[in-house]
């Protein structure tokens, strides 16, 4: 394990950006409302997610301008997904709908004065000069009557580049923007059409007639504690990333008791961040603590949600328990928990979340002592090639979701002895991140003979 360092310098470098422009079809599109799911408008996805693409210089497309190939491939992907194209629009009782109008999404050139090896541990999250990597454009970041994509593609004086997004998560979960991605990728590499073509079909998660609440949903339960205390701005915190190569998953996997089974990669690090993070925010041994786990549940349906849906097709089931309990149990204890609460979603269950979406007026999830942990590694961002290869890094730029700075997503990368990890981004305070640092310390030792266990040897990232 390996995580951020406060000791690396910010990098300083320029961008000198291009006035944004918008980015329509290479083709006329359907002009028509489209209703998003009743899973896709809850309060919980109502935010912009940014993410960031980093290529390296790759002789073999010496003369080709990546601004130029991703715009021409941004323009001919959007022919396929033109709703991206369109602006959302609120509704009765705040149904969301996409109007199909054609404007399309808001695209930037730019270029940055320094190479890509100048920015050193920089090139993974948290990236302290993102907002020069992906420009805020004024008015740009609303959920409705605004672009739904925002994209900048930076030059870098080494012959690589950046390819950064803001995604208005409305309209799709992880899965759903890497099959845009892969589509853009497939685009800009010479194809006519994507090879996964998109598939709106959003009536399949919308709300049942009449809507009946099925199944137990304690992710959207009303917090019992008086929240004016816990209340924090991102200027209260700060930002670092964990690295988990194969030494620390197998010492996770030593503290796990047999009769638990099998446990994922994802089962294992979300026990563990459950359990330092609790520990580290200190607070009160009968307090409620919740992790969420973001469940992918297009195999839970039958049949299967269809190839090329695009939407957002996730659940987000609350594992819940009291602080004492969780940090007076063994680990397994966290684990099991975690398995049992992503072994809840179900077809019914997803129905029965977009049934209480309707019910109750579509309710943030609760954020009172809660976590929520998106697993990433699995989009296969990484692999998104637009002939520059595969990504030096592919995935969020940030944890956190709007204003809630619980979530943190799992992404996959490789560390210096070319073995496959797994890192995260987390926001904590300064005095509670000093303290998850050394809880997590104290977990990895637990299950080693001698000593701690061999830290991974990623370079580390700046905090923000």
């Amino acid at each position: 394990m390996s995580s951020s360092s406060s000791k690396s310098p910010s990098p300083v470098f320029t961008v000198k950006r291009c006035k944004p422009e918008l980015v329509a079809p290479a083709m006329p599109t359907p002009r028509e409302l489209k209703l998003l799911s009743d899973i896709d408008d809850q309060e919980g996805f109502r935010f912009q997610l940014p993410s960031i693409f980093i290529y390296g210089h790759n002789p073999s497309m010496e003369g080709k301008d990546p601004v130029k190939v991703i715009r021409d491939a941004l323009s001919r992907t959007l022919v396929f997904y033109y709703p991206f194209a369109g602006r959302l629009r609120e509704g009765h009782a705040r149904k969301l709908m996409v109007d199909c109008t054609e404007e399309g999404v808001l695209f930037i050139e730019a270029d940055a004065d320094v190479a890509l090896d100048q920015l050193g541990d920089s090139l993974q999250p948290p990236f302290p000069c993102f907002e020069e990597l992906l420009y805020n454009v004024p008015g740009s970041e609303g959920i409705v009557n605004c672009p739904l994509l925002l994209v900048q593609v930076t030059r870098f004086k080494c012959g690589g580049f950046t390819l950064a997004f803001r995604l208005n998560h409305t309209m799709s979960d992880g899965t759903g923007f890497a099959q845009f991605m892969t589509a853009m990728a497939e685009m800009a590499r010479g194809a006519h059409q994507p090879s996964i073509l998109p598939v709106w079909s959003r009536e399949l998660l919308s709300a049942r007639h009449p809507p009946r609440i099925t199944c137990n949903h304690r992710e959207f339960e009303e917090p019992i504690v008086d929240t004016s205390t816990i209340i924090l701005s991102k200027k209260d915190m700060i930002q670092r990333s964990f690295f988990f190569g194969p030494t620390e998953i197998a010492s996770l996997r030593r503290l796990v008791p047999r009769h638990l089974g099998e446990c994922t990669r994802f089962e294992l690090v979300t026990a563990c961040l459950w359990c330092c993070r609790s520990k580290a925010l200190q607070l009160a041994p009968e307090d409620d603590v919740r992790m969420m786990c973001i469940v992918n549940a297009r195999a839970r349906f039958n049949p299967k949600i269809p190839l090329g849906y695009y939407g957002n097709v996730f659940a987000y089931p609350a594992a819940v328990t009291t602080v004492r309990k969780l940090c007076e149990n063994p680990f397994g204890y966290a684990v099991e928990l975690i398995k049992k609460a992503k072994d809840e979603v179900t077809e019914e269950y997803m129905h029965s979340v977009a049934d209480l979406m309707v019910t109750k007026g579509r309710p943030l999830f609760t954020t009172v002592g809660s976590c929520i942990v998106s697993n990433l590694t699995r989009a296969g961002l990484r692999e998104v090639d637009f002939g520059w290869g595969n990504a030096l890094y592919g995935g969020v730029s940030e944890g956190g979701a709007g204003d809630f700075f619980g979530v943190t997503f799992m992404m996959d990368c490789v560390n210096g002895k070319g073995e496959e990890s797994v890192m995260f981004p987390i926001f904590l305070p300064v005095k509670a991140m000093e303290r998850f640092e050394k809880e997590l310390a104290d977990m990895l030792c637990k299950s080693c003979d001698n000593g701690y266990p061999t830290l991974s040897d990623l370079p580390c990232s700046s905090n923000l």
